[in-house]
């Protein structure tokens, strides 16, 4: 990386969640105080954005190893990526609708962060578009440590000593292919993670709770599970604590997957392409208030390759 920087100004998007990032070209090699400064950012607003960066894979790759190490693509679809680029998951409309296999499918889409099945989910993504539509396809994303310091402190209490299992499956109401299902029975992702994580950079506490993945609260009644993820759910996708991303070509957004949830957008069903590639880099075990970790329940970490 080379020493000489030039100013970064970091543009908050909302009061919790989102910060624009700009004077910085990621087409090339960043200084020290550069990926500091993105770094810092990263941290206090959970997702950073960029503008008209037009990046190819190798430089996509680099920029992402400043801050940790790729993943394998996917932890089920090895078959998607290209070859030559295994740590690269394209994010195609028409291969979103051949997974699904339905429309309905989108009308199933909700709150998570990343692999959350896995015992030590991506500690972030980078994603970045290259082909889009005139219309539609904006992701938010949740602040998860703004959404646990709304709870009252009495259920905070309550949130921090307990643990919840996160299972990979299809989502309910989708109606996934066979190929998607075999692929998620012969590798079958699920873990027991605190309901509360606390940050292992930053100390703060998140809710560590989505629809996307969570299962049921381990210990309670599923009635009393049902009624606590509502709680945690609602509180997650509370819209004073999230930011609306509309992407153009060459955006890039780079989320802290530790410390908050994002929402694909469910209104693809344009005839027009929308084509983006995700590296996600390899995270360490949740830690909860207790000092206790997750525990994987079955399938392997997802480790860097």
């Amino acid at each position: 990386m080379t020493q000489a920087a030039t100013r970064l100004d970091v543009i908050p998007q909302s009061g919790h969640a989102g910060a624009e990032i700009r004077g910085v070209d990621l087409t090339r090699e960043l200084a020290e105080d550069e990926i500091g400064t993105i770094r810092d950012a990263l941290l206090k607003w959970k997702v950073v954005f960029f503008r008209d960066q037009f990046l190819d894979h190798d430089q996509h790759l680099r920029f992402s190893s400043y801050f940790g190490k790729p993943t394998p693509a996917h932890p089920l679809f090895d078959s998607i990526p290209d070859p030559d680029y295994p740590t690269i998951y394209p994010i195609f409309r028409d291969r979103f609708k051949a997974r699904i296999a339905n429309s309905s499918g989108y009308d199933k889409v909700r709150w998570h962060a990343d692999v959350t099945a896995a015992v030590n989910p991506p500690f972030a993504s980078i994603l970045r578009a290259e082909t889009l539509p005139p219309y539609g396809g904006d992701t938010q994303w949740s602040n998860a440590v703004a959404a646990y310091n709304g709870l009252s402190a009495p259920v905070q209490r309550l949130a921090d000593e307990l643990r919840a299992v996160h299972r990979f499956t299809p989502g309910d109401g989708a109606k996934p292919t066979e190929d998607y299902l075999r692929r998620v029975e012969r590798r079958p992702l699920v873990s027991e993670h605190p309901v509360v994580r606390v940050h292992p950079e930053t100390g703060e506490k998140a809710l560590y709770v989505n629809p996307g993945f969570t299962q049921y609260i381990s210990g309670v009644s599923p009635h009393e599970s049902r009624r606590l993820l509502g709680l945690f759910f609602e509180e997650l996708g509370r819209p004073e604590y999230t930011v609306r991303f509309k992407w153009e070509p060459g955006s890039i957004a780079f989320w802290d997957n530790r410390s908050a949830v994002h929402l694909a957008p469910s209104d693809l069903v344009t005839e027009h392409d929308r084509r983006l590639y995700r590296i996600t880099l390899e995270g360490d075990v949740p830690v909860g208030p207790d000092g206790r970790e997750s525990v994987a329940l079955e399938g392997e970490p997802f480790e860097a390759v």
